[in-house]
This record gives C-alpha cells, sequence and structure tokens, in this order.
C-alpha cells in the first residue's frame, strides 16, 4: 500500500510538474498579475467602481480562484518532495498571501484585503530574474546597510553639534538646535542648496568653508560610495545565487532524496525481474528443466 502511494505521489508530482515548468504557465500566471494589478488600478477610480461594482467584485474572485489553482499545482508539484516546496521563499510568500485572503479578518477589512491584493503584484518578481537578483541583493545588503546607517548618523551628530556651537547664535533657523542642525545637514548630503549654505556661513567665518567641505566629503563622496560598494557586493552575491538555482534542478539527481528514490526504483525492479524469473522456471516445459537421472536411470530428487 505504501508502495502504491509513493509511485501514485511520484505519479502526480511528474505531471504537474510538467505544467508548471512549462512557458504557457509561466506566462498566464504573469497576465493573471498584471490584471490583477489594473484590477486594483480601476477600483482607485469611484466613478468605475460605482458603475462595475459587480464587475469588479467578480473579477476579484476569478483573480483569487486562479491564484489558488496556482498554489495547488505548485505544491502538487513537489508533492514526492514536499520538503523542496518551502526551501523556495517565493512558494511561501505565495502560500501566505493567498491564505490570508481567505482568513476571516482579511475578507472584513478592505485596507487588509488591498494589501494582500496588492502583494500579488509583488510576485511578478518571480518571473523576471533580473528583478528578483535586485529584490534578493537588497535583502542581502540589509546588515550593510545598517552599519552605513550607523556611521551616517555619528557623522551627523558630530557635525550637527559643531554647527549648533558655532553658528545657532547668526542663523538660528537652520542650525537653532541639533534637530534643526541635522536636518540642514542631512539635506546637505544631497548637495540640495549647498551654495546657499556655504554662502551663509562665510559671512559668518572664512572658516566655514573648512566645515561644508569636510562634511561633504565625508558624507556625499565616502559615505555614499560605501552604500554603494555595499549594495554592489550583494548584487554580485544574489546572481551567484540566482546561477546555483538555476543549476540546481539540472544536479536533482544527487540530492539524498533523489538517490532515495532511485534505490527505491532499484529495488522495485529487482523484485519485478526475481518474479519474472520464478514464472519462467514455472512455465518452463519439461524436456527444457534439467536431467535428473542417475547413472543407471533412476530418478532422484533435488533433495537428494
Amino acid at each position: 500500500m505504501a508502495e502504491r502511494t509513493t509511485h501514485l505521489r511520484r505519479a502526480v508530482a511528474v505531471r504537474t510538474r510538467c505544467i508548471t515548468e512549462s512557458a504557457a504557465f509561466t506566462a498566464a500566471v504573469f497576465c493573471l498579475i498584471l490584471g490583477n494589478a489594473v484590477l486594483l488600478g480601476v477600483e482607485t477610480y469611484t466613478g468605475a467602481v460605482e458603475q462595475w461594482y459587480d464587475t469588479l467584485k467578480a473579477a476579484e474572485h476569478v483573480f483569487l480562484a486562479a491564484f489558488t489553482a496556482e498554489i495547488l499545482l505548485r505544491a502538487a508539484a513537489s508533492a514526492d518532495r514536499p520538503k523542496d516546496f518551502f526551501r523556495d521563499p517565493w512558494n511561501f510568500f505565495d502560500l501566505a498571501v493567498v491564505s490570508l485572503a481567505f482568513m476571516p479578518f482579511a475578507r472584513e477589512n478592505a485596507t487588509v484585503l488591498r494589501l494582500l491584493r496588492l502583494a500579488r503584484v509583488v510576485r511578478a518578481a518571480r518571473f523576471l530574474p533580473q528583478l528578483r537578483i535586485v529584490i534578493v541583493a537588497v535583502g542581502k545588503s540589509l546588515p550593510g546597510t545598517v552599519s552605513f546607517i550607523l556611521v551616517g548618523a555619528l557623522l551627523l551628530y558630530v557635525y550637527a553639534m559643531i554647527g549648533w556651537v558655532f553658528f545657532a547664535a547668526a542663523d538660528p533657523e537652520h542650525y537653532g538646535s541639533l534637530g534643526r542642525a541635522a536636518l540642514t545637514l542631512f539635506l546637505l548630503i544631497t548637495l540640495d542648496g549647498l551654495g546657499d549654505a556655504v554662502r551663509t556661513g562665510l559671512e559668518i567665518s572664512r572658516w566655514t568653508f573648512l566645515y561644508f567641505a569636510s562634511f561633504v566629503l565625508l558624507g556625499s563622496f565616502v559615505l555614499v560610495n560605501l552604500l554603494i560598494g555595499v549594495v554592489i557586493n550583494s548584487l554580485q552575491e544574489a546572481r551567484e545565487m540566482e546561477a546555483a538555482t538555476d543549476a540546481g534542478p539540472r544536479h536533482r539527481g544527487t540530492t539524498p532524496d533523489a538517490r532515495r528514490d532511485l534505490r527505491e526504483q532499484l529495488a522495485a525492479a529487482r523484485r519485478a525481474l526475481d518474479t519474472i524469473e520464478a514464472g519462467l522456471a514455472h512455465a518452463r516445459p519439461e524436456e527444457d528443466r534439467p536431467d535428473t537421472t542417475g547413472p543407471r536411470g533412476e530418478r532422484f530428487s533435488a533433495r537428494s
């Protein structure tokens, strides 16, 4: 019974995998995501909602049913190896988005429901490799970005305190408090209004040029280039991960689960071969059987 169940699960997985890995299935799901995005855009117009409320509501149910069928097909494609389904973070994300749409709190809360429908649009990244690489790179760059934010906050704090000490009396609008000074310097990192700030500073003292020049050098060039380096490094790591993921199915046979499946198939083939040989031995004609007579013509059994 267990062997029959395993064989059935493997057959279902093979058939559904042929569907989910086809170009037509990918194109159909991508079109569904685009259609869902268009539907969300149409619902932002009050006149359209009032005129086609029933049609838009029916279209939403159709999209939900289609996305549910898609995730069920993807789950069936991993019926022989269920763990592989949850190893893919995109499968986990799709399952969460579709499942939450059926929860009572989501169905009763229009805001939550719209956010879940908006999350379906993000699923388009699954079918766009370059966009998927960028999203993965953003996630991998978060630790480096946190370090960048800490260094930037320290730089802003030090220069804001210096600006408050020297410019608070002359320019209270921009340096009257630590918060105003930090906001002014944060805008200067983007080089927005740098000319006006330098001119105002030169009216106070010539040495303010060193203050602004050093801050722009550290904030706009060193820190920004540091952030760019973190992002580029994360992009490279994301590309390597994507290449490894694409190469994974080619070497699927080397996984422990695949080796166990091959051993089970080999054992089943051996049992079938033994059954066939036994059937052939019983069906062999009398004259083809080995001679069991002794030297004087007496017959003897194989046990004697």
